[in-house]
């Protein structure tokens, strides 16, 4: 991972959005809800990214709404991807009326529509804050990595170190934790990071839509509004580039990480400079060749 120029540049880009979770809301240079007199103004020394009809600055804006794409993102990740670990893994490693039973579970979760069925559960709940969007997200999708993780146990459980460990008296749980989890760590990961990025769409489209509260701002709330107040028919461009920007950037960082993961775990995806040096010997392994002087 640390020769793959694609997840370096996304974890770099992840990192500084971090950062901006942060610091953020400390380094804008105003209230992101504060009026002014400079009305719909274009980007200037005073205000980098200008100001909304209200004289709001929308740099501000970003800079406090990232913090609540990240929250979301991390949480919704977080949950979903243990939900995906406890139901796949456990389904594809006991057989029997308890395996059938998570795997049809996980059936179910997978033909619902999980945006709209967000949607309904954001809308009819009083209070819709950023843990609770992220709870709704995080719980409403985990079917999917939970059918990968499942579909890789199924393989996995057959080997000769599983049945190796299950014939020298290891526990079912010991087994699953410490023979078939460790060989999953990738998969897990690259589930880890898709979350993320479905979970940060989903609620900036939450918001961009009107069901999340719009006093909190987010980079869908900043686009919501340029969108009611129609912002492009006025020629204020810079209203929604840059919250269209960072979306874009951040999901670009998040693709570039699961791409880096998806080379990690299959050699054949990898490029011909990571595989510098690499030659092939017919009836062994792969071996390094010494650089020519």
């Amino acid at each position: 991972m640390r020769n793959n120029p694609k997840a370096l540049t996304g974890l770099f880009a992840l990192g500084f959005f971090a950062l901006m979770a942060v610091v953020g809301p400390w380094l804008a240079p105003y209230e992101p809800s504060s009026r002014s007199n400079d009305l719909l103004q274009p980007p200037s020394s005073a205000h980098w990214f200008g100001t909304t009809h209200l004289g709001q600055d929308i740099f501000s804006q970003v800079l406090a709404g990232t913090r609540s794409v990240v929250f979301v993102g991390a949480v919704a990740g977080i949950v979903a991807t243990v939900l995906s670990v406890l139901v796949g893994v456990t389904a594809g490693y006991l057989s029997g009326s308890a395996g059938e039973g998570l795997s049809a579970l996980s059936n179910v979760f997978l033909v619902i529509p999980a945006l709209p069925l967000i949607v309904i559960i954001t809308s009819s709940l009083p209070e819709t804050s950023n843990l609770t969007i992220a709870l709704v997200i995080g719980l409403t999708s985990w079917a999917w990595n939970a059918r990968v993780l499942r579909a890789q146990t199924l393989s996995l459980r057959r080997r000769d170190y599983v049945e190796a460990a299950r014939a020298n008296g290891e526990s079912t749980w010991r087994i699953i934790l410490f023979e078939i989890m460790p060989n999953l760590t990738a998969v897990i990961a690259s589930g880890f990071v898709g979350t993320v990025l479905f979970a940060v769409i989903s609620e900036i489209t939450l918001a961009f839509i009107g069901v999340s509260d719009a006093g909190g701002w987010n980079w869908g709330t900043v686009l919501y509004w340029a969108q009611s107040q129609q912002a492009l028919t006025q020629g204020a461009w810079w209203w929604f580039v840059p919250a269209g920007l960072a979306i874009a950037l951040l999901g670009t960082a998040l693709s570039l990480v699961n791409f880096g993961i998806d080379e990690y775990v299959n050699p054949r995806l990898r490029t011909r400079s990571s595989a510098r040096g690499v030659r092939m010997r017919v009836g062994f392994t792969p071996v390094l060749a010494k650089e020519s002087s």
